[in-house]
């Protein structure tokens, strides 16, 4: 196998010159790590193609074939809509080029599974970057070098306003079950993941779902569309070690915080806790050990390389880019992939 060139080129799909998650997110992340840059993208249209190449001043190409087989492309990105995953990954897979798909990695098992399979021995990554967050990283060194002592108990509460409050037109295929980006996939998922990784994968799992809203309003326009996905989610079980876990996600807006963790254990607490989503905004840390009222700790040096970024959208994607280059470059596994996704902790 030849040494993987550096810096490593990206050809991203999706990347609009008129904004967007590619643009707002993906672009800006990679940028802002060395040895990983920008080579190429594609689009769905000619007309957009041409804008997107002339705003940011490479290659555009109208299919992920042509996009796959440009000479300075080492990893194509998959940034669109979940339903349009599988069509898109599967073409740069037989080409045998590394790709990163974002997260849902697809609109049910079966899709993901088939992804992973036809993956081979290509290198694949999925956008659960929460896995590189420096606190989160930094959690469950903590945990597993005993600050807590043995866990007894994990509990979850967390809320998300995307399933419940006004529903812009272009996230109205969010409220759709059938389309794979929901509450419980993207959510409760990119939650759940980074809980798993802080105090241990589930060993089993009993959930209730419900979707109590059957309309939410469509901005404010004074219509309302319907809503089959979740917007009600419970689950409780045992992990490894024996901890008990119990997560309840609701749609709708916070009455608090939007996500928050706390972990009991034989000699002390953590309670975690962030406005929106822990995944990509910034999280607060509070402990105690052997009694006493939680007190705010702070991340030590060592866990964030990007410490200029924290506070902002994009902090755990520069980070979980820094892992894909380097696991592409020194052949390690350090960024979750797609059996990862395929793996991921059990959802109802």
């Amino acid at each position: 196998m030849p040494e993987p060139r550096q810096p490593i080129g990206v050809g991203i799909v999706g990347l609009s010159a008129t904004g967007g998650w590619a643009a707002g997110a993906h672009l800006p992340a990679l940028s802002a790590v060395d040895g990983i840059e920008l080579r190429a993208l594609a689009a769905s249209s000619e007309a957009s193609a041409q804008a997107a190449g002339a705003a940011y001043g490479v290659p555009a190409y109208t299919s992920v074939e042509q996009l796959a087989s440009d000479e300075n492309v080492d990893l194509v990105v998959v940034a669109v809509k979940v339903p349009q995953h599988r069509e898109l990954v599967l073409p740069v897979l037989k080409a045998g080029v590394p790709v990163l798909s974002e997260w849902p990695l697809a609109v049910d098992l079966r899709e993901a599974e088939e992804m992973a399979r036809a993956a081979g021995t290509t290198r694949t990554f999925v956008g659960l970057q929460g896995r590189s967050s420096p606190t989160f990283r930094w959690l469950a060194d903590l945990v597993s070098e005993g600050f807590v002592g043995e866990v007894l108990s994990a509990t979850v509460v967390a809320s998300s306003t995307e399933w419940g409050t006004p529903v812009s037109p272009n996230m109205v295929y969010t409220l759709d079950r059938k389309l794979g980006a929901t509450m419980l996939t993207i959510a409760f998922g990119h939650a759940i993941d980074l809980v798993s990784m802080v105090v241990g994968e589930l060993q089993d799992v009993v959930a209730t779902t419900a979707t109590r809203r059957r309309q939410v309003p469509l901005g404010r326009t004074g219509q309302v569309v319907p809503m089959t996905a979740e917007d009600q989610i419970a689950i409780s079980g045992t992990v490894a070690g024996g901890a008990v876990l119990s997560v309840h996600h609701r749609g709708g807006a916070a009455s608090g915080a939007g996500f928050s963790l706390i972990i009991d254990g034989t000699e002390g607490r953590l309670e975690i806790t962030a406005a929106e989503f822990p995944h990509i905004g910034p999280v607060t840390v509070c402990g105690t050990r052997g009694g006493g009222r939680p007190t705010k700790v702070t991340l030590p040096s060592g866990y964030d390389d990007h410490p200029g970024l924290a506070g902002t959208v994009i902090h755990t994607l520069v980070h979980a880019y820094a892992a894909i280059r380097d696991d592409l470059v020194h052949r390690t596994a350090i960024a979750p992939d797609f059996t990862h996704a395929r793996q991921a902790p059990p959802t109802p």
